[in-house]
């Protein structure tokens, strides 16, 4: 599986102690080549994601930004259709949509804020309904829905985002369900594969999503983030599975990128080969042992 797509690089930051601080991570971010500031959703461990996104996006020039991913379960697809639209404005069109269905860790988010925590199922479904009025709204266009989860009359939002038809949307997930449902209705793909998922494994996922997807797969970009940089794994990587990035590039995991700047950078190419991700992603505590890498293939 060839792609010519270029490569881009993300960094996954959650917080900063304050507003001065979180600008100049943005600019660092921005500085060494990094595409894009990717923000995950939660109540308890990040910054709420919008809002800091769009601080972001006006802390910098060129910097995309992105939420990676919000749970669905917590917004009304309305709201967050004007909200989306609206960070997209005050970012001058930088802006990327990143929706899941909710990992099992958020239930307890869910539990906090007096919401039901449905099946798989459930969750996937009502992430469809979701994306279709999300995508219609933010095209324009006048939206009502009278699905099982969410119902819309004659819905409109103001402003009118500045990517047309609208701003970048990204589908996270690893099951067959919702990844054929990203291969329906995203733009990009980030593919959850476990710290241990073998590139076998990722291969087997991205099957699944090129079936779905039919004629579509060639516009999809796909999305993988590193758990491993150099000798270097996020803390909770090493806290929670207590392996190093040697024992995870053992083990075979597509997640793991390790060896010198040439190895590393050949690793990637192999693998956007091999298997299509052109949009890497790294945590915010890897990105200066990436930086090398990006500065060499950012881009091509």
């Amino acid at each position: 599986m060839t792609t010519t797509r270029p490569f881009r690089f993300g960094v996954v930051a959650a917080q900063a102690p304050s507003g001065v601080e979180w600008a100049a991570k943005a600019r660092r971010i921005e500085s060494m080549g990094y595409s894009t500031l990717l923000m995950p959703d939660g109540l308890r461990h990040s910054l709420a994601p919008l809002p800091a996104l769009a601080a972001a996006a006006v802390a910098t020039s060129s910097l995309r930004v992105g939420t990676y991913v919000l749970a669905n379960d917590f917004r009304n697809p309305v709201l967050l259709a004007k909200e989306a639209a609206t960070v997209d404005v005050v970012s001058d069109g930088r802006f990327e949509l990143g929706l899941g269905a909710g990992r099992p860790a958020a239930a307890e988010d869910n539990r906090m804020l007096g919401l039901p925590f449905g099946s798989g199922g459930e969750r996937v479904a009502a992430l469809e309904e979701s994306l279709r009025l999300i995508k219609a709204l933010l095209s324009g266009e006048t939206a009502s829905a009278s699905g099982p989860r969410y119902a819309a009359a004659s819905a409109e939002i103001a402003p009118r985002s500045v990517q047309h038809p609208h701003p970048p949307i990204l589908v996270a997930g690893s099951g067959r369900r919702l990844l054929s449902l990203a291969a329906r209705e995203a733009d990009i793909v980030a593919l959850g594969v476990a710290p241990t998922e073998t590139e076998a494994g990722a291969a087997e996922r991205i099957a699944w999503l090129q079936e779905a997807a039919g004629e579509r797969f060639g516009r999809l970009e796909l999305n993988m983030t590193l758990m491993a940089v150099g000798h270097q794994v996020p803390r909770w990587v090493s806290s929670q599975l207590g392996v190093s990035a040697e024992g995870l590039a053992a083990s075979g995991a597509v997640s793991a990128l390790i060896g010198s700047v040439d190895e590393m950078c050949e690793t990637l190419v192999r693998r956007r080969e091999a298997l299509g991700v052109s949009y890497v992603a790294v945590s915010d505590e890897m990105m200066e042992a990436l930086a090398p890498v990006v500065e060499r293939l950012a881009g091509h």
